[in-house]
C-alpha cells in the first residue's frame, strides 16, 4: 500500500515541477552567489552562511573580508533579487487570473509607476513618518501603485462597462504617461545628486543594496502571498467569467479585492527595495502557465519560484556582461521581456479575429 502510495505521487506531474522549479531557484542562488571578481570555494560559503545564521560553526582559514563579501553583499543581494522577482511574477499571475488574459501585470497596467511615483515621493521630500520608520518607504510605494490601480479601473469603468484587456492597457499607458511626468517634474525640482539617485533607482537594481532591504520587503511579501494563495479558488471560478463564479456560491465582489490588495502588495514592496523592473509579471505566469495549465494551485506558486530563479539570473547577467560596470537590472528583463510581450500582443489579437 505504501509503495503504492509512493508509486502514484512519483508519478504526479506536479510532484516534477515543484522538485524542478526548488532546484533552479538552488542553482540560480548558487551561481549568484558564487560569480563574481573575488572567488570564493563552495565549502567556504556554506560556512559563512551557516555560522552566521546559526552562530554555530567557525572556519579560520576564511578571511573577514571574504565574509563580509559573502554575508553583507552577495546573500542579501541574491536574496533580494529572489523575493522581487517572486513578488513580480506572483502578482502578475494574480493579475493575468483576474483580467482573464496573459497581457495584465503589474507594468502594463500601471501599477508599478504608481507604485513608483509614491517612493519616488519619500525619496525626494526625505519623508519619514514616526511610527513606520523605514517602512514609509514600502507603504508610500503599496499606496501609490493600489491608487493608480484604481484610477485604472475607474477610467475603465467610464469608458466602458466590460473589463476589456485592450481598455485597461490603454488606460494603465495614460495613467503610466501622467505619472511618468510627474516623476519627471520632481526629479527637475531636484539638484544634481538627487536626480542622479533617483533616475537610477528608476532603472531597476537589487545592486548596493544590504539586509535592511531584504527586511522591508519580507513582511509585505508574507502577507500578499499568503492574500493571494488563501483565494486560488476565486482566481480559478473567475476564468469562467464573473456571472459563472456567482453561480457556484463566489463572492466576487470581495474575492476581487482581497486579490487586488495582495497584487498591490507585493507590487509596492517589490518596487520600492528595487525600483521600476518591468515584464517579470508578464513572461513568467505565461510560460507557467503553458506549462502546468490553468489551476491557479500550481500557477501562484510555480510563478512565485520560477520569477524570483529568473531574476538572480537576469542580475547575474546585469552585473557580469559588461563588468566591471554594471547594467541595471531592469535593462536585462525589458530585453527579454519586451519581444514576448509583443509576440503574446500579436497572438491575442490572431486569435480574437479567428486567425
Amino acid at each position: 500500500m505504501q509503495n503504492l502510495f509512493i508509486r502514484k505521487f512519483l508519478a504526479n506531474k506536479f510532484f516534477w515541477f515543484y522538485l524542478l522549479s526548488g532546484g533552479f531557484v538552488l542553482c540560480t542562488a548558487l551561481l549568484g552567489i558564487l560569480v563574481s571578481s573575488v572567488s570564493v570555494p563552495v565549502p567556504h560559503i556554506f560556512y559563512i552562511i551557516i555560522n552566521n545564521t546559526f552562530n554555530t560553526l567557525s572556519y579560520e582559514d576564511i578571511a573577514p573580508n571574504v565574509e563580509m563579501i559573502i554575508w553583507n553583499i552577495r546573500l542579501p543581494r541574491v536574496l533580494l533579487a529572489f523575493f522581487v522577482g517572486a513578488s513580480l511574477a506572483l502578482a502578475g499571475a494574480a493579475f493575468q487570473g483576474l483580467l482573464r488574459n496573459p497581457l495584465a501585470d503589474p507594468y502594463t497596467i500601471g501599477v508599478s509607476s504608481g507604485a513608483s511615483l509614491g517612493a519616488v515621493i519619500v525619496l525626494f521630500f526625505s519623508i519619514s513618518i514616526s511610527g513606520l520608520g523605514t517602512f514609509t518607504l514600502p507603504v508610500f510605494a503599496i499606496a501609490g501603485g493600489f491608487s493608480a490601480l484604481l484610477v485604472v479601473f475607474g477610467l475603465v469603468r467610464l469608458s466602458s462597462r466590460s473589463l476589456a484587456i485592450e481598455t485597461i492597457i490603454l488606460a494603465g499607458i495614460i495613467v503610466s504617461a501622467f505619472i511618468s511626468s510627474i516623476v519627471s517634474l520632481i526629479i527637475a525640482l531636484g539638484d544634481r545628486d538627487s536626480m542622479t539617485q533617483i533616475i537610477y533607482w528608476l532603472y531597476g537594481s537589487v545592486g548596493m543594496r544590504g539586509w535592511s532591504h531584504v527586511q522591508l520587503i519580507i513582511p509585505f511579501m508574507i502577507i500578499g502571498t499568503v492574500i493571494l494563495l488563501k483565494h486560488y479558488r476565486e482566481l480559478n471560478a473567475l476564468a469562467l467569467g464573473e456571472d459563472s463564479a456567482e453561480h457556484i456560491g463566489v463572492n466576487v465582489t470581495r474575492g476581487k479585492t482581497w486579490i487586488l490588495i495582495g497584487a498591490s502588495l507585493l507590487t509596492g514592496s517589490a518596487v520600492a527595495v528595487s525600483g521600476a523592473i518591468g515584464f517579470v509579471g508578464l513572461v513568467i505566469p505565461h510560460l507557467v502557465r503553458l506549462v502546468t495549465g490553468p489551476n491557479h494551485m500550481h500557477v501562484l506558486p510555480l510563478s512565485m519560484f520560477t520569477g524570483g530563479a529568473f531574476l538572480i539570473l537576469a542580475d547575474l547577467l546585469a552585473r557580469t556582461i559588461i563588468a566591471p560596470k554594471e547594467l541595471p537590472i531592469g535593462v536585462i528583463t525589458a530585453l527579454i521581456g519586451a519581444p514576448v510581450f509583443a509576440f503574446l500582443l500579436i497572438r491575442e489579437r490572431l486569435g480574437r479575429r479567428g486567425g
